[in-house]
Order: structure tokens, then C-alpha cells, then sequence
């Protein structure tokens, strides 16, 4: 009896599934309904949030007039610049050079054959050369011995004064003679700052009041005219120029002649740089004295303008330079590097120029 109950119940348990399954399959599911937004419930008399309205929301205030004015009317913090290195700041260089081999000398006790040999050496590697540091060194030798002097940084007091009167004796203003017009001629080898120089010249001597031309005799440098013509719109002088390669000669006649045309006081020559022992461009170089001297032509300077970096190789171009054209002056550039300036001394004992 117990296996029949069983049995029964198995099978209106299968019957029941089976009705039921089909059912199940063959309904198809809803879609479930959008959440509605919970509802707050507020007490009576409080006020809903809305989203304002574009047209209702008020533009920031704008800040009064005179706000405006204060901040526009401040200025920016001042940038200071640094103060502009003085001449005798740009030769620190050159002057601690000669002092560091001269600390030696005054290192010692007094004076002897051995503080002789330390500032003849000294004197040799700040480029003053062989033959002038002898010449000065006799004369120093001498002053002392008369003097009774034993102590180092007196006898460089000797020194020091020996030097300077041996760079007072000449006249280094500038030729210039009223009633004519004055050429300035400018000569040396290649990049020593020929044009540049010209440049520093003309405006020194536009501030006093002279009229200038510059005639660009430079035609072989690329851009060297152009560089002249900076210079020459900065001191306010008149430029004649050529084209590129033409005959220097003849640009610097041509400088000249439109000088004397408009009555200026000064024509500043530049011309190209060329190698001192180059015998066909030096003859080329006196051509351009000798065009220069024609009238209306007044040639009252040629200087010689010298790299004092090159050291005793300058004296070489100066004697060389002197014998084509007649140097009256040398102008030394680039001391500011690693120039010694001893050069200045070999230039002025040996061919006494200025």
C-alpha cells in the first residue's frame, strides 16, 4: 500500500510540471514601469527649488571706474639692468693677466737679480717684446740704482712710471684741418674691426657736431657695406656704397666727391682686409692712399687698425702697413679677450706711431 501512495504522488507531481512548463514559454516579459521620482512631503509654507530662469540670472557687477583706472594706470615692476662695464672693467682681463705674473715680484724681500729675471719675463708674455722690455728694463735699472731703491713695489713704481711717460710723448688727437675735406683712411688685415671702428668714430665725432660720409670700400666682404650702413644710420652719416666687387678706389672717390659736394666735414673710409704680406693687395692699398689724396681729398689720418690679440704679429703688420701707406695712427681693438696689451708699447718704440 505504502509502494502505491508513492507512486501516486510521483506522478501528479510529473503531471503537474508538465502542465505548467508550456505556460512559462510562452509568455513573454514586460517592461517594467519607469521609477517614479519619491514625492517630499514639506511642511506647510516652505518655498519649492526651482531651476531659474536664463532671462532672470543677473550679470556680475562690474567693478567701478576708478578701480579700473588704478589697475590699468599700475605699472610693472622695474627690471633693473645691470650697470654697463666701464672701459677700464672690459681690460680686467688683460690687467689681472700682467698683475699675476708681477705677484711674484712682490713677493720677494727685495730687489735682486732674480726680481729682474720675474719682470723681464713679465713684460715679455704681456706682449711688450724682446727689444722694448731690454730698452725699458735699462732705463728701470738705472732709475733705481740712483734712487738707492730695495723694495719691490717701489721699483714697480719706477716701472710704472717709466711706462706711461714712454706713452705720453706723442699727440693723439685726431687730424683735422678746417676748410677742407678730411679723410679718414682705415686699413688692416682681415677681421680686426675695421668697420666697426668706423662705426664707434663716426658717432663720436657726430656728437660734436661734424657732418659725415661713409664710403664703403669694403667690396669683396659679403655684407660688409650693409654692416656700414648700420653704422651709418646710427650716427646719422650719408653712406656711399657700391656694387659688390667693384674697385674700392673708386667708391671712396665717389665718398668723396659727394663729401665735398654737400659740404661735410669728414669722409670715413673703410676698406677691404688684406693679408700684410700679400704684395699685390698692399699695391692695390696704395692705389686707394693715393685716389684718396686727389682733390677735393684731404687724407689728414690713416689708421691702422690692429687686433691686440695677435700680438708681436701686429708690429709685423704695422711695419708692413707703414711702408705702403703711411700709418699716422694705430687704433687697437679687442683688448677686452685675451689680449696682453704690451703691443701697445713695441708699436710706439719701434715705429713711433701713436
Amino acid at each position: 500500500i505504502e509502494i502505491v501512495f508513492v507512486l501516486i504522488v510521483l506522478l501528479a507531481v510529473v503531471g503537474a510540471a508538465l502542465y505548467v512548463t508550456p505556460k512559462f514559454r510562452n509568455r513573454r516579459p514586460d517592461l517594467e514601469p519607469p521609477l517614479e521620482r519619491p514625492t517630499i512631503d514639506r511642511p506647510a509654507g516652505t518655498a519649492t527649488l526651482e531651476a531659474p530662469d536664463v532671462a532672470d540670472v543677473e550679470a556680475p557687477e562690474a567693478p567701478a571706474a576708478d578701480v579700473v583706472d588704478d589697475v590699468v594706470d599700475e605699472a610693472p615692476p622695474e627690471v633693473v639692468a645691470p650697470p654697463k662695464p666701464t672701459f677700464r672693467d672690459r681690460l680686467a682681463k688683460a690687467r689681472g693677466s700682467m698683475s699675476g705674473f708681477l705677484g711674484s715680484v712682490l713677493s720677494r724681500g727685495k730687489v735682486d737679480e732674480e726680481v729682474w729675471e720675474d719682470l723681464e719675463e713679465a713684460l715679455i708674455r704681456a706682449d711688450v717684446g724682446v727689444g722694448p722690455t731690454t730698452a725699458l728694463l735699462e732705463t728701470v735699472r738705472a732709475r733705481v740704482k740712483d734712487e738707492g731703491i730695495e723694495d719691490p713695489s717701489a721699483m714697480l713704481d719706477v716701472l710704472k712710471a717709466e711706462l706711461k711717460d714712454r706713452l705720453a710723448v706723442d699727440d693723439r688727437s685726431l687730424r683735422f684741418d678746417d676748410g677742407k675735406t678730411n679723410v679718414w683712411l682705415f686699413v688692416g688685415v682681415n677681421g680686426v674691426g675695421k668697420t666697426t671702428t668706423i662705426g664707434k668714430i663716426g658717432k663720436r665725432e657726430a656728437e660734436v657736431g661734424r657732418t659725415i660720409v661713409m664710403a664703403a670700400g669694403d667690396t669683396f666682404r659679403a655684407a660688409a657695406a650693409e654692416q656700414l650702413g648700420t653704422w651709418a644710420e646710427r650716427a646719422g652719416a650719408t653712406l656711399v656704397r657700391g656694387d659688390e666687387g667693384a674697385d674700392p678706389s673708386s667708391i671712396i672717390f665717389d665718398g668723396i666727391s659727394k663729401g665735398a659736394s654737400q659740404g661735410a666735414d669728414l669722409v670715413l673710409a673703410d676698406t677691404a682686409g688684406r693679408l700684410h704680406n700679400k704684395a699685390n693687395l698692399m699695391d692695390e692699398l696704395r692705389k686707394v692712399r693715393r685716389v684718396a689724396g686727389k682733390e677735393p681729398g684731404h687724407v689728414s689720418e690713416t689708421l691702422l687698425v690692429l687686433d691686440a690679440t695677435t700680438g708681436q704679429n701686429g708690429l709685423a703688420q704695422a711695419r708692413v702697413f707703414t711702408e705702403a701707406v703711411e700709418v699716422t695712427g694705430v687704433v687697437l681693438t679687442k683688448l677686452d679677450g685675451s689680449a696682453k696689451g704690451g703691443i701697445v708699447f713695441a708699436v710706439e718704440t719701434e715705429l713711433g706711431i701713436p
